[in-house]
């Protein structure tokens, strides 16, 4: 403790945030022995991280991601989440997953983000909501997908794609595309020519 107190004050920053990290990893460690949950160093589990995993799902990271404050997944029954390395979630973030969830390399998620792979049933008028199931879907983020804050995502996302703030993502976003709005719309594609989506998929 001495020999800490004798670092500059951003190397004892650094080295006590490295503990909190580790701390978090052996509780969830040791909360989900009954689960599959591999977490590959070097990643940073911020102030707020949990895992929610009654039953038998997955949940795995690649080395360098960074969830910074607040992230919170639950995986249901034997669904799946992985997150491909060095993608980074700010502030905020709960996925849900009962299917699978597969998010690529790189990806940035801005603060306030829901991802859930299904919805609750409704429409039958004489059950209540909480008992006519639910629709799941599973869902592929690609590598290098930005996200901006305030985001609903409810389907696939291409890669590299970006998706504006304050959007509600509830059908499939194509690679290289800026979407945004609520349900969010493809406005602009900066990607290869031969990648190009139909233009009936892009809304000026």
């Amino acid at each position: 403790m001495t020999a800490l107190r004798r670092l500059p004050w951003r190397a004892r920053y650094v080295w006590a945030a490295w503990l909190a990290s580790e701390a978090r990893r052996l509780a969830v460690a040791a909360t989900h022995r009954h689960a599959t949950v591999r977490i590959a160093r070097p990643t940073r589990l911020g102030p707020g991280f949990a895992l929610w995993i009654p039953e038998t799902g997955s949940f795995r990271a690649g080395p360098g991601c960074d969830f910074r404050r607040g992230f919170v997944a639950e995986v249901h029954g034997d669904g799946v989440l992985e997150i491909g390395a060095g993608s980074v979630f700010t502030s905020g973030a709960l996925l849900q997953v009962s299917t699978s969830v597969r998010i690529g390399t790189r990806c940035s998620f801005g603060q306030s983000l829901l991802l859930v792979d299904g919805g609750h049933r409704f429409r039958d008028p004489d059950r209540n909501p909480l008992d006519q199931g639910y629709d799941f879907r599973p869902i592929e983020i690609g590598d290098g997908v930005m996200v901006l804050s305030k985001v609903t995502i409810l389907a696939s996302i291409g890669e590299r794609a970006v998706i504006g703030a304050n959007s509600v993502v509830t059908r499939p976003i194509p690679a290289f595309c800026l979407a945004v709005g609520a349900p969010a719309r493809v406005l602009e594609y900066f990607g290869p020519p031969d990648r190009r989506p139909p233009e009936g998929e892009i809304q000026p």
